[in-house]
């Protein structure tokens, strides 16, 4: 099989460069096939068939056919990132040689294989391990910035731009000539050049703007000029200059010359003419595209101290705020101009204003809707930053924003919704009837309307309303349920997932209000039928089963269903065995665990949210004995879930756990391992719980997981939450049994106390810190020789209660006793100011 697979790739190689005979497009094919080859098994080429691959690729970078060029630079480059510019020192020097050729092909060939390198591997083009090749490579490509050909130089400014915001040395020394040879091309014929000068500026901007500042009132002038180019890539990397622009704390300085009339005229007269696509009134019953539709990924639960204000690994923020255009949420250049409109506002804050309001009531009131349209898009865009200034006029303009939501064009209803809702905050800080009713009746209608781009705005300017409002809604409950479940008949698959969210929001901001009967009896029904509709492999479950998490708790069994039948699922595949997958594996496909993730995340969310209520749903289900197939299962994000769904239903009703605990611990103990951080911070965090509850009961089960605890404390580069979790569970694990853990209390003090002096006071560090307290009794001469670090994490407490606070105080003085008053002091001596000044005001010593 291997002989015919290294024939395979001579065959490869051979049709792409030497089989003229061939069309163009199958040649291409054949050089991507052997692409993908070298992508997944390089490695394991024999050095004739890389030799030769190498070979044929540099006599063929010219090619006559534009195809077939871009092909043999997607090979090279392609070898060259899987290590190979070690192995391949002839490469960079020959491409660099071949774009001196007198052949236009053999230039622009060699040119795309070195931008394609230089995207690819920008960071050991700049290392040791090469010499340094761009010290060389850089000074070439500016040469070629005057190229003849406009393509040769929009490749020599994208090579060169790989470099500017790791602000490469070898660039760096060429900064000047670099910027020069940019402004000589300012106004390139070609929109690819000026794309690629825009992009430059922009990279600039941020890294060397010592260098552009002598020319920046050039540099506006030219990027009012380009944000308005013909070319809407070239506009849109313009655009992205503002945005960069508004974050340098000069901004304000060098735009005030223009701000008044330029910059504002340009923004407005360019929200104005950039058209809307497809504009279609009704379209309620048109499927939805499935490939518009993002897919949404879960990511499993880690556990982790909240200290400093602050989780572990929080979701990226997904809302973006100006996402009211385009089925698709793409970047376009109506959204990154109003995206660069808003940082502008909060930049410049009420003077734009000045500028912007004459403007402002021209548009906002014009008969035109496409005029209308922009202007309302405009007043969302300025929201946050004007809010102040905007007060006396929003008496005036949330009435007319509340009429223009039934405005017959579509496009006006959606840019509305959103408009509002970014001025939610002020209508719900007024009398409710005067403008929070009239709002909600007219979302509400919204949400109903027969376009769907507007049902999706209205559902999300009515979540930002609901998250403002809070129990402001209560009255209006019944109202708003009616309208929200109706939607259910009316919406395709797309905006139902913004449905859901929009429920599980209001469950959330009105809390209690919705438990009455007869409020989930209109929720649950549609919510359920959408739930039987949907298979267990089907995605939408993600977005559903958050939403139903916030509304009700019928969820718990599905959830435990879904456990229980994935596990079944894959238990059947395993019985079957991997012959048949590996001779069908069409027919045998492994089991999606990420259904099973999702659904243990969930059932933590349960046991933290209802706590000892959840106990009558454990004591009706099988749960602990899915939970001890899935803390073995092979997918660590499986065993990752299935840890922090252990620890949280410790907390919540550990009666029915401790029975489990003898099979569990040894599962514990072995996945105490930090090459899988999350897996192992999961595991020692349930450890820390379950010891608190075991109480002198742990006892048997110390040895199992102490020093794999002790040796990931004194691992370099542990993560900062998987320190904190260790060295709370040390602790604890001290605090039951501190006779099993007192005698290694020397081989983890000092990073014990280091890791824990900075996390807020909480249970979890107050248990900690009784359990090192108890250790230090057993065994005093374990922290005799770190006991500096000690005294800095006892001082790290704001608040602790007052029997920790009289533990501290007798270790303190019954140390300073002991070493007596003159060797103290010369101890405390080498004290920082902050921590001697603490220890003597709350402790006396």
């Amino acid at each position: 099989l291997d002989r015919i697979d290294y024939d395979f790739n001579n065959y490869l190689i051979f049709v792409l460069t030497k089989l003229k005979s061939e069309d163009e497009p199958t040649r291409s094919l054949s050089g991507l096939i052997l692409k993908n080859n070298v992508k997944a098994h390089y490695q394991n080429f024999p050095n004739g068939v890389s030799d030769f691959i190498k070979s044929e690729c540099l006599q063929n970078i010219g090619d006559s056919s534009p195809l077939i060029r871009a092909t043999v630079g997607i090979l090279i480059t392609t070898i060259a990132s899987k290590g190979e510019l070690q192995n391949w020192p002839e490469l960079l020097p020959k491409l660099c040689l071949l774009l001196d050729s007198e052949d236009y092909n053999t230039c622009e060939g060699a040119f795309g294989a070195l931008q394609k390198i230089c995207e690819d591997s920008a960071e050991i083009l700049d290392s040791d391990m090469l010499d340094r090749p761009l010290n060389i490579m850089i000074p070439k490509f500016l040469q070629f910035f005057k190229h003849s050909s406009p393509k040769i130089r929009s490749h020599a400014i994208a090579c060169v731009n790989q470099f500017i915001i790791s602000r490469t040395q070898a660039l760096m020394l060429h900064i000047d000539p670099f910027i020069e040879n940019l402004f000589a091309l300012a106004t390139d014929e070609e929109p690819e050049v000026r794309k690629n000068v825009c992009r430059a500026l922009v990279m600039l901007l941020e890294v060397r703007l010592d260098r552009l500042l002598p020319h920046m009132h050039n540099i506006i002038e030219y990027m009012l000029q380009r944000t308005q180019d013909q070319d809407e890539n070239v506009a849109l990397e313009a655009c992205e200059f503002w945005l960069t622009l508004a974050e340098q704390p000069v901004c304000k300085e060098v735009l005030c010359g223009y701000f008044k009339a330029k910059v504002v005229a340009t923004y407005i007269s360019f929200l104005l003419y950039i058209r809307h696509q497809g504009d279609i009134e009704e379209d309620e019953a048109i499927p939805d595209n499935e490939q518009d539709i993002r897919p949404r990924f879960h990511r499993s639960r880690t556990v982790a101290q909240q200290h400093e204000g602050d989780g572990i690994e929080e979701e990226e923020d997904e809302d973006d705020e100006l996402d009211d255009d385009d089925t698709i949420s793409d970047w376009n250049l109506r959204k990154c101009s109003a995206a660069a409109l808003d940082v502008l506002a909060n930049v410049f804050r009420d003077d734009l204003l000045l500028h912007i309001l004459p403007l402002l009531k021209e548009l906002l009131f014009h008969p035109e809707w496409v005029v209308k349209e922009s202007g309302i898009l405009v007043l969302g865009a300025i929201a946050e930053g004007c809010m102040q200034g905007m007060i006396p006029y929003l008496p005036e303009l949330i009435p007319h924003l509340i009429q223009c939501l039934s405005d017959k064009k579509a496009l006006v209803r959606s840019i509305t919704c959103w408009t509002l809702s970014r001025y939610a905050h002020w209508v719900v800080s007024q009398p409710p009837d005067i403008y929070l009713k009239p709002l909600m009746t007219e979302l509400l209608k919204r949400i109903l309307d027969s376009n769907k781009r507007v049902q999706e705005a209205a559902c999300s300017a009515f979540a930002t309303l609901e998250e403002e409002a809070c129990t402001e809604l209560v009255p209006y409950l019944a109202f708003i349920l009616d309208t929200l479940v109706f939607a259910f008949s009316k919406y395709q698959h797309k905006n139902l997932l913004i449905l859901y969210d929009a429920i599980g929001t209001l469950a959330d901001s009105v809390g209690h209000h919705l438990n009455k009967p007869e409020y989930i009896q209109m929720l649950m029904p549609p919510l359920i039928q959408k739930w039987n509709q949907l298979k267990d492999e089907d995605k939408d479950l993600f977005p559903l089963l958050e939403c139903l998490s916030s509304v009700a708790t019928p969820v718990y069994q599905r959830c435990v269903n879904l456990v229980q039948k994935t596990l079944a699922q894959a238990m059947v595949r395993d019985l079957v065995g991997n012959v048949l997958h590996q001779s069908q594996p069409d027919q045998y496909e492994a089991p999606d665990k990420d259904f099973m993730i999702v659904a243990l995340d969930l059932l933590s969310g349960l046991a933290e949210g209802l706590g000892g209520t959840i106990e009558q749903l454990v004591a009706r289900s099988n749960i602990l004995t899915l939970m001890y197939q899935c803390m073995q299962d092979k997918m660590p994000e499986v065993r990752q879930s299935s840890f922090a769904l252990l620890g949280d239903l410790t907390k919540a009703c550990f009666q029915h756990v401790k029975p489990c605990i003898a099979d569990f611990m040894p599962i514990l103990g072995t996945n105490l391992n930090p090459e899988l951080i999350s897996v192992c911070n999961n595991a020692t965090w349930a450890i820390g719980e379950i010891s608190i509850q075991m109480g002198p009961e742990m006892q048997p089960y110390i040895a199992m997981v102490l020093h794999q605890l002790v040796e990931i404390i004194n691992r370099p580069n542990t993560p900062k939450t998987l320190l904190e979790n260790t060295a709370i569970t040390i602790g604890r694990l001290g605090y039951v049994c501190p006779q099993e853990v007192a005698p290694m209390l020397q081989q983890f003090i000092r990073p014990w106390c280091t890791s824990l002096r900075n996390i807020r006071d909480n249970e979890e560090k107050d248990s900690a810190f009784r359990g090192i307290c108890t250790m230090i009794s057993v065994n005093p001469g374990g922290v005799v020789q770190d006991f500096i670090f000690f005294c800095d994490a006892v001082a790290s407490w704001v608040n602790p209660k007052d029997d920790l606070r009289d533990m501290f105080y007798k270790i303190l003085h019954g140390f300073k006793n002991q070493v007596g008053e003159e060797n103290w002091r010369r101890f405390a001596d080498q004290f920082p100011m902050p921590l001697k000044e603490r220890l003597a005001t709350f402790y006396g010593v």
